[in-house]
């Protein structure tokens, strides 16, 4: 995202303030959690655009927490408008965590956090605790839902609270295997629901 600096002789000769760039990231749509079993991002419903208005879209997930205890937030992708969340995906996942004590430092390639074209839902972050000062945050990065032409990548960076005092970050890409049009993205718990959190969710403008 550009950075555009003025100087107070560019300020003085604003005449509209649709002259000052606006920015590439738009917000289109924050979902609210509240003992939720999931939170969903349909194209045209309340608001939510995710078509070919943005070539990426960019969604952030802020202090999700669990209702249940060692628990993996998860998202999977819909071409039916939300009638099933079911893409065929493959993936690839590695963490790296240290825990409270300082006894334990590790970077692993998480083979069992992969998918290879499987229709489950795919993993962000796993065993978050849901202790009240435990959550999740994390990205995802979705490019270019609408073709019809390229299957649909995704990048994701997440960090948890894992239940057993860590601070573990996880690292996915992978991409949904279909040339349709994704229109719907889900979010949720692997057990139980989204005690609380916030995802939000932007469309990046071409540059």
């Amino acid at each position: 995202m550009a950075l555009v600096k003025y100087n107070n002789n560019s300020i003085s000769a604003v005449t509209a303030a649709a002259s000052i760039p606006s920015g590439a990231l738009t917000h289109i749509k924050t979902l609210t959690a509240s003992s939720s079993a999931t939170l969903s991002f349909v194209d045209g419903s309340s608001d939510v655009v995710l078509d070919s208005t943005y070539p990426i879209y960019k969604f952030e997930f802020i202090n999700c927490h669990p209702a249940n205890n060692n628990v993996d937030l998860q998202f999977n992708l819909s071409i039916d408008s939300g009638s099933n969340y079911n893409v065929t995906k493959t993936t690839t996942f590695f963490a790296a965590g240290h825990n409270e004590s300082g006894s334990d430092g590790f970077l692993t390639y998480a083979a069992n956090n992969d998918l290879a074209q499987s229709t489950a839902f795919q993993m962000l972050t796993d065993g978050v605790g849901n202790a009240n000062d435990e959550s999740c945050v994390g990205t995802m990065f979705l490019f270019s839902p609408s073709s019809t032409t390229f299957v649909k990548h995704f990048i994701a960076t997440s960090h948890r609270y894992y239940y057993e005092d860590y601070a573990i970050v996880d690292y996915l890409a992978g991409y949904g295997n279909t040339t349709s049009a994704v229109d719907a993205v889900q979010f949720k718990f692997s057990s139980g629901n989204i005690d609380s959190g916030t995802i939000k969710l932007y469309g990046i403008k071409d540059s």
